[in-house]
């Protein structure tokens, strides 16, 4: 039974002790590329001891639509390091994602993805890339709330939190500051979504004024991509809420070099995550040829995580070496000169073989573990007041909107004034296009005859006469004003 970890300060283990790591080996070709990484661990004499747990598509195929067995979660609790290999998760409902569900349970809330060119020895269009992706990793559209809710139309939520985005945010840039970067980009789609991007935008701007010495962007989401894939180099970190920096991060990896290089951490206040960026690759599974360098580079970040920096750098540089000399598996081998394909344990062997020695061109980034922060925005206490609602309708797409409009507006005008309706958020009455395409999810937006403050009765007297005149409704969403400014989208002419 393995021994607990021992604390010697802040920053992890003694360099020398014993530490128990969670091992989850993971689906596809995860179990072979964990076990060449612990080989490579077990040569280093790095002091590590796995705890494997079950999890992925056994578990699936058990009927724990998790993912994950229950007695797995009290040896995290016990060994809160853990080393994951990719997971797949069935197709099919009720299936949930294994990797949201450790994040989001266990508050792993930074995604950190470092993505780094090895020039000249892997052919890439953008030598001298030296990224960090900072990615929210528990909100967003990542929340998993869908709704099917007419026979055309479905739904994804997106939350975005003001706690959730100031603690991203501060990890970011206290980051930035631990590892001597200069400079942080937040990708964001603010000038379309205004309330959700745009919160995340303004705390961004916030935090930055406490961080003078670091250069703080906003960019928008769509020109950021493009300019990741074409100009790396113009970025040295780059946040982002949780789906745009599942995108990013994928970019800025196979712009260095290749997906099955980039390694990640999972940073919560109890419990981190180390994993490769990519997925399962059950097509390749068991034939020796998948790359391991993901997981490794994970597990190097891993090792710098629990404080044993000096094995960390063992090992980092004993695979700078193995890449300059020349050692390839299949997804980055390009019969390039003084070069040789080699299989997954093969270039394991290599590594090892090259154990303490140096690289004699590449040169590896520190990823030094940042600081701790605490959340210091004010607690806002502006004054809430209900002055509407959205009243969605499930209606058959050819009904015709002004027609629609009166009738609704004859049996609720003693209740709510019905300002608009929208479909797929075009205004469709008063004064609608008949170019606009309609499917069966219609908006109402009721307001007070007087404008001002409603009441929580008003709405249930609106919906109890929708239902008496055999209208389906769907969904309610409140409209709020917080000190008089609308906490909500606006419509046409509003």
């Amino acid at each position: 039974m393995p021994t607990t970890m021992k604390e010697s300060n802040s920053n992890g283990i003694e360099e020398n002790k014993e530490a128990v790591v969670t091992l989850i080996e993971g689906d596809g070709i995860g179990p072979e590329i964990i076990q060449q990484t612990i080989r490579i661990l077990n040569e280093a004499k790095s002091g590590l001891q796995f705890e494997k747990v079950e999890a992925g598509s056994s578990v699936y195929l058990s009927g724990i639509l998790s993912g994950i067995a229950e007695n797995a979660w009290d040896t995290i609790r016990k060994y809160p390091t853990i080393l994951k290999g990719p997971i797949t998760t069935p197709r099919g409902k009720g299936y949930k994602s294994l990797n949201v569900t450790i994040r989001k349970t266990l508050g792993l809330y930074a995604n950190v993805r470092p993505a780094k060119t090895y020039n000249p020895f892997i052919r890439t269009n953008h030598p001298n890339t030296d990224i960090v992706i900072i990615r929210e990793n528990e909100e967003d559209t990542y929340a998993g709330i869908e709704h099917r809710q007419t026979r055309e139309v479905t739904q994804c939520l997106k939350l975005i939190t003001v706690p959730g985005t100031e603690k991203i945010v501060r990890y970011a840039f206290e980051f930035a500051r631990s590892n001597g970067r200069k400079k942080i980009t937040c990708m964001v789609k603010d000038n379309i979504m205004k309330i959700t991007d745009g919160l995340f935008a303004n705390i961004f701007q916030t935090v930055a004024k406490e961080y003078p010495e670091i250069e703080a962007e906003s960019m928008i989401i769509d020109i950021g991509a493009a300019l990741l894939a074409n100009r790396p180099q113009k970025f040295d970190v780059i946040l982002a809420p949780n789906l745009y920096g599942d995108i990013l991060s994928d970019i800025a990896a196979e712009v260095t070099g290749s997906v099955g290089m980039c390694g990640s951490a999972n940073i919560g206040d109890f419990v981190s995550m180390f994993e490769a960026v990519h997925g399962s690759a059950p097509d390749i599974a068991g034939k020796n040829i998948a790359n391991p360098t993901a997981v490794i580079k994970a597990t190097v970040m891993m090792l710098t995580h629990l404080g044993k920096t000096e094995k960390a750098k063992l090992i980092r540089n004993a695979v700078l070496k193995t890449i300059e000399d020349g050692f390839r598996t299949a997804d980055i081998f390009q019969n390039q000169k003084n070069t040789t394909l080699v299989g997954t344990k093969e270039y394991v062997d290599a590594i090892i073989d090259r154990l303490g020695k140096n690289p004699e061109v590449l040169s590896a980034s520190e990823l030094v573990k940042p600081k701790s922060f605490i959340l210091s925005l004010p607690t806002l206490k502006e004054k809430k007041e209900l002055v509407g609602v959205d009243i969605f309708l499930d209606i058959p797409s050819d009904r015709d909107p002004n027609t629609l409009g009166k009738n609704i507006e004859v049996i609720t005008e003693n209740f709510l004034h019905l300002k608009m309706i929208t479909n797929r958020g075009v205004k469709v009455y008063p004064k609608g296009q008949k170019e606009t395409f309609l499917t069966d999810h219609f908006r109402c937006r009721f307001i007070s005859p007087n404008g001002g403050k409603i009441q929580h009765k008003d709405i249930t007297a609106v919906l109890t006469i929708l239902e008496s005149k055999g209208y389906d409704f769907i969904k309610t969403e409140n409209l709020y004003e917080f000190d008089g400014v609308p906490g909500y989208s606006l419509g046409q002419g509003e």
